[in-house]
């Protein structure tokens, strides 16, 4: 199978994996999940879901027992959203990314900051 297929078909799973956390999972524990990424095998047969929460360490730890509570929903709902020959087993996995690429945001605009601040009290002196 091409990597083209392999990245169609995930590009497509993301699509509808993201719309059945949210539009379809009635769990109040499962927060903003955001899907980063999909790999599917060749064969198909398993499919890793990256994904990420924004939130407090207790909304997290509490989205990603509902993501894996979820896990059989989600993937019985996409054996009816799609028409491949076997539903790939779902494997998620938290991604904090995201989290991390806003903390060193954080930081680097925290050090611009001081170092304006410290530039600007030089130029008084």
């Amino acid at each position: 199978m091409s990597k083209h297929r392999d990245d169609r078909i995930g590009e497509e799973l993301k699509k509808e994996i993201s719309d059945i956390l949210q539009n379809e999972i009635k769990d109040p524990d499962l927060g903003f999940v955001s899907i980063v990424l999909v790999e599917v095998s060749r064969d198909l047969r398993v499919a890793k879901i990256y994904y990420s929460v924004m939130g407090s360490e207790e909304e997290i730890a509490k989205t990603k027992q509902a993501v894996k509570r979820a896990a059989g929903f989600v993937r019985h709902e996409l054996a009816g959203r799609l028409s491949l020959r076997y539903t790939p087993e779902l494997v998620f996995i938290y991604d904090n990314s995201i989290e991390h690429g806003i903390r060193i945001s954080r930081i680097i605009n925290e050090e611009i900051k001081k170092q304006g601040s410290e530039h600007k009290d030089e130029q008084k002196s």
